[in-house]
């Protein structure tokens, strides 16, 4: 792996960032450019720890580095505070769309919380709405310079909140405008998807994907529920259900390893673990393991067969990109260019799309690394 002269990072001599990629877990609220959060917060008055966007970028890169999960979530109040009129929330998804074809991107889901936009007037639709036009608003830019790229929305209710079957029949309301899913996020340890049957039941009646955080901070029966109760198609982050792999002895680079239940039935059914590797290190999703990215055992479950997907999680407070986490995980764990595309068709068969459409990605990608 080597860095180019313009920053890029190329392995066997190809570029990353040319490479078509998919992003499946990726936060509108995480995702916001610095230099507009300080730009918004101006209009509204918002105050900031820092004054510019060079200036505020380096305060959240400190807060994720902490170690602590409460000062890496510091900075959501900051995105989320400029994210409550029409024009911001468009503003930012277009430039949220336009950052993901900036870094090869063909394929995106953005998954964000209505429910935390309403602070300013609007309503569950007119933030919906709003995020649409700016998603087809950056959409339509990417093709003009040659980038043709789609994204869809999830739509995320906050767990330790009792809005779910609202935000469930909203996703529902607008699965013709650009929503393709359902997620639960904020706290997971303490607030189970069990809590929010009625509203998983109503989109399993319905026949709306969902993905649910799962495995991040809590453990093996946050992921569970999140496959009984909330019927998920893929956990969001889901990194834990290693607790339920036992390491029996070594052979050489070989592992021999004894599944649970659990595990196993992820493992079989190949349920794609949204996995997030520096996010997964700066919120503690890894401690029993490490604190290093090299910690992490990404590899011993892609080694072991199951569905492992990269992606970023919050772009903004861990100061990455999907070519960089591609990047990072090449540097620890030694892959090469058919690794990294083993995880791209990962992605593409985990999408909230119909098989038409993911069969198109497939090949989409195969042509990328093929070309490259």
């Amino acid at each position: 792996m080597s860095i180019a002269s313009d920053g890029d990072v190329r392995i066997q001599g190809v570029s990353l960032r040319s490479l078509p990629k998919i992003s499946l877990h990726d936060h509108l609220d995480g995702a916001v450019r610095p230099a507009t959060v300080v730009e918004l917060a101006e209009e509204i008055g918002l105050e900031l720890p820092a004054s510019s966007g060079r200036g505020l970028e380096e305060w959240i890169g400190s807060q994720a580095e902490s170690g602590s999960l409460v000062k890496y979530l510091k900075a959501f109040d900051l995105t989320v505070g400029v994210m409550q009129s029409a024009e911001g929330l468009t503003r930012i998804a277009r430039e949220f769309v336009e950052d993901l074809a900036d870094d090869g991107v063909v394929y995106g889901e953005v998954r964000w919380a209505p429910e935390q936009h309403l602070q300013g007037g609007l309503s569950l639709d007119d933030v919906v709405d709003a995020v649409q036009q700016g998603l087809e608003e950056g959409e339509d830019a990417a093709d003009s310079a040659g980038h043709s790229i789609r994204v869809g929305q999830i739509l995320s209710a906050m767990r330790q909140n009792d809005r779910a079957v609202e935000i469930a029949e909203l996703a529902l309301d607008h699965r013709e405008d650009g929503v393709v899913g359902f997620d639960i996020a904020g706290p997971e340890d303490g607030f189970p998807p069990s809590d929010h049957r009625e509203a998983f039941d109503l989109l399993a009646a319905n026949f709306m994907p969902v993905t649910v955080h799962a495995g991040e901070a809590a453990g093996l029966a946050s992921i569970r529920s999140a496959l009984l109760d909330g019927r998920a198609l893929r956990l969001g982050h889901g990194v834990r259900i290693v607790s339920d792999l036992e390491v029996m002895g070594r052979d050489g680079d070989e592992v021999q390893v004894k599944f649970g239940d659990l595990a196993r039935w992820v493992r079989d059914r190949e349920i794609p673990l949204e996995l997030s590797p520096s996010s997964n290190v700066h919120t503690a999703a890894i401690e029993a393991w490490g604190t290093e990215l090299a910690d992490h055992p990404f590899d011993l479950l892609y080694q072991l067969g199951f569905a492992v997907t990269v992606n970023v999680d919050n772009r903004t407070m861990s100061g990455t990109s999907l070519t960089r986490e591609l990047a990072l995980l090449v540097d620890a764990f030694g892959y090469d260019l058919d690794d990294l595309e083993t995880f791209q068709f990962n992605a593409a068969a985990a999408a909230f799309l119909p098989v038409e459409e993911r069969e198109e990605l497939v090949e989409l990608i195969a042509e990328g690394f093929q070309t490259s």
